[in-house]
């Protein structure tokens, strides 16, 4: 019989969580590498280098890959034949995992998990407690599947409970349009059918755990094997996302997804239910067994794994100076214009916008040293620093989530523009022309060479939030593009209808 110890499952699962935080899979990397290969569009082929690049530092740095490290998700399937050496439960063991990775002392993770969602919202400070799901098997092994899921990607997450007689490889790619970029692809697209609603969306979330291998099944059908229905369905699926050319980071482009995963399962006959969820650019899972012989080995990938691909900022990319900026200065830029920047950038994201409005409209002044007048807000969460950092890795979050503020940012604090990722919603565009501001993207899913443009960072406001407080960072050719300009017009509208109007010429 196996005796699995307490220890060795905790260790296990740190570990695990420490290595995925900055090991990119190797075969996401290889896939991306030949989706990096094989794009025309310079504005995606530019983001992503900027990944590849990111992903490499990473491992070289072990720095996380996102600023987002992510919601542990913990599948485990416990062998019957399996005795414990053991005092907590199995939730407690793995959620003591989670707490020794996400405080690691020479590599802080991000706690992004807030107890009582639907009122305080407070930080649980360890990033516990992880989602699990646990299966009792046969066997005389504890099998684990480990992922990190970023909140942007999560909450780009589809369900519907189909007719049976809707089509639905219309409905998937109708969402996966509408999903726009918040979940920064290039990455993997998750499907789950069948069974109840909540098997729908298990399914669609395990699915992301397995390799990328969508070569393999195009080389499969070209040889004219048989294929299954879900296999017929990846492939399908595949071609028909990467068409509506939503490319890197939503600028346009050939690849979207490097992969499509389905899983099935056997549903009632007057169900079709199914779920999408997508991996991001910071795809991180990774798998072990205990087998009673300790805590689990994990192999790194070698550096030479990765493509040789780096990145530089192009020759020409415009440089900004942001302490001298007025809003007269910035009226020439063009949408998918490069920019450098330079100087002080404030930040701010979700808790930080709704105390600055809730404190406007009580005509309160807002704290001291926080003045937005002819200055850029970015978007972002950074992770702790380290080792001497400035600041950890600080890619931007979703801007989406900040359209409901912008009128009133624009409006009533002197801001005229702001710095995130992926596209605005007509609220946000309505006001960014309104008030002649810009929109300028970072790349997600390049937080560490992000901070490396950062060469200081000071919490001047809200410091209680955490990462979500207000810094002030002092940048030195900080890589962004213009999203929208004064006229709102949207590289992320422009872009795809572009690319998606080449690809189909091209068929």
């Amino acid at each position: 019989m196996t005796i699995i110890k307490q220890q060795d499952l905790i260790q296990s699962v740190a570990d695990a969580l420490q290595f995925i935080s900055y090991y990119h899979p190797k075969d996401y990397i290889q896939a991306l590498g030949k989706a990096y290969d094989e794009e025309q569009s310079a504005s995606a082929k530019d983001a992503i280098a900027q990944i590849l690049f990111n992903s490499r530092l990473c491992a070289d740095g072990h720095r996380p890959i996102c600023q987002d490290t992510g919601i542990a998700v913990v599948f485990v399937e416990v062998g019957m034949e399996v005795q414990w050496d053991c005092q907590m439960s199995l939730e407690d063991m793995i959620n003591e995992g989670v707490r020794r990775a996400y405080n690691h002392p020479d590599n802080i993770l991000r706690a992004s998990v807030l107890a009582d969602p639907a009122g305080s919202r407070k930080n649980t400070k360890d990033n516990t407690p992880a989602v699990i799901h646990t299966k009792l098997v046969a066997g005389n092994r504890v099998k684990v599947k480990l992922a990190a899921k970023g909140g942007g990607s999560e909450n780009k997450a589809r369900f519907a409970a189909l007719n049976p007689s809707a089509n639905l490889v219309d409905w998937i790619i109708n969402s996966v349009a509408d999903m726009g970029a918040g979940w920064c692809p290039p990455g993997i697209m998750g499907i789950g059918i069948g069974g109840t609603p909540e098997k729908a969306m298990l399914l669609a979330k395990e699915s992301l755990l397995e390799p990328v291998n969508i070569q393999e099944l195009i080389l499969k059908s070209e040889q004219g094997l048989v294929l299954s229905r879900p296999e017929e369905l990846r492939l399908e699926l595949y071609e028909k996302i990467n068409e509506l050319g939503i490319g890197a980071q939503g600028l346009g482009g050939l690849t979207t997804v490097v992969d499509v995963k389905v899983l099935d399962y056997p549903t009632h006959a007057a169900s079709l239910p199914v779920a999408i969820i997508p991996n991001c650019a910071a795809t991180r899972h990774t798998h072990f067994t205990l087998d009673g012989t300790g805590p689990a080995v994990l192999t790194p990938p070698k550096l030479e794994d990765w493509p040789d691909v780096t990145w530089a900022a192009s020759p020409k990319a415009r440089r900004v100076n942001l302490d001298t900026l007025t809003k007269e200065a910035i009226q020439s830029w063009k949408p998918g214009e490069q920019l450098l920047l330079n100087g002080k950038l404030l930040t701010g994201r979700d808790a930080a916008h709704k105390r600055i409005v809730d404190t406007l409209a009580k005509g309160e002044a807002l704290p001291n040293g926080v003045d937005f007048t002819n200055r850029f807000i970015y978007y972002v969460g950074p992770v702790d620093a380290v080792k001497g950092e400035s600041v950890g890795p600080a890619g931007p979050t979703t801007s989406t989530r900040m359209d409901k503020y912008t009128e009133t940012m624009l409006a009533e604090t002197g801001l005229i523009g702001m710095v995130g990722k992926a596209e605005r919603g007509p609220i946000a565009i309505d006001a960014i022309k309104k008030h002649k501001a810009f929109y300028l993207i970072a790349v997600g899913g390049a937080a560490y060479l992000i901070s490396k443009a950062i060469e200081k960072s000071t919490v001047i406001a809200y410091e209680e939030l955490g990462m979500e407080a207000i810094y002030e960072f002092e940048i030195k050719d900080m890589p962004v593009t213009v999203g929208v300009d004064v006229q709102g017009e949207s590289v992320h509208q422009t872009g795809p209808e572009k690319w998606s109007k080449m690809i189909q010429l091209k068929k």
